[in-house]
């Protein structure tokens, strides 16, 4: 029991530290908890997408302030209209699989990862994410491990690498 707390230990520093979110270059420390945006600038983005519902990156800044306050469910249906008008947008796919693992639809977070890697199949965080969903939310370490390593192979450099190779280690030896 105590080696599978390793593992979510490490996935929980791994996602902390470098977020799920493909737009976010910079990340602040496992620690920090996004600030939840006050009712009245999420209302901007609101309105500012639904004055122009033909622009996509309206419904992506929505999606995406509803992300980082934590409305993963909001999110989804933003996400789910930027991608009416965009629907090869990967940042956007990760980010929508990333929120349906938010409000604990697993298998949806999976499609939507899957559906990324079937436009582009080296997109390293599509990789990831659904390497950490796969190993920490379905714990099918068998088919996470496979992502891990592309992502590592698509990425080497990555922030993140020595934590995934350590979490690699960790599912191979069955911990």
């Amino acid at each position: 029991m105590r080696k599978i707390g390793n593992i979510i230990v490490v996935l929980a520093v791994a996602i902390g530290a470098f977020g799920c979110q493909q737009r976010k270059e910079e990340q602040a420390p496992a620690t920090y908890a996004p600030p939840v945006q006050p009712q009245a600038d999420i209302s901007q983005f609101e309105r500012a997408a639904k004055a122009s519902p033909q622009n996509k990156e309206g419904w992506i800044n929505l999606g995406n302030v509803l992300m980082d306050s934590q409305r993963y469910g909001e999110a989804v249906d933003a996400y789910q209209k930027a991608l009416e008008l965009d629907p090869k947008n990967l940042p956007v796919l990760v980010d929508m699989g990333t929120c349906y693992r938010g409000i604990g639809k697993f298998d949806k977070a999976v499609e939507a990862y899957r559906k990324a890697l079937s436009i582009n199949p080296n997109f390293p965080n599509a990789h990831r994410n659904l390497g950490v969903v796969l190993a920490n939310d379905l714990h099918d370490n068998k088919k996470a491990i496979p992502e891990f390593q592309k992502y590592l192979d698509l990425a080497p450099n990555a922030p993140d690498a020595g934590t995934i190779r350590e979490t690699i280690q960790m599912l191979s030896a069955g911990k």
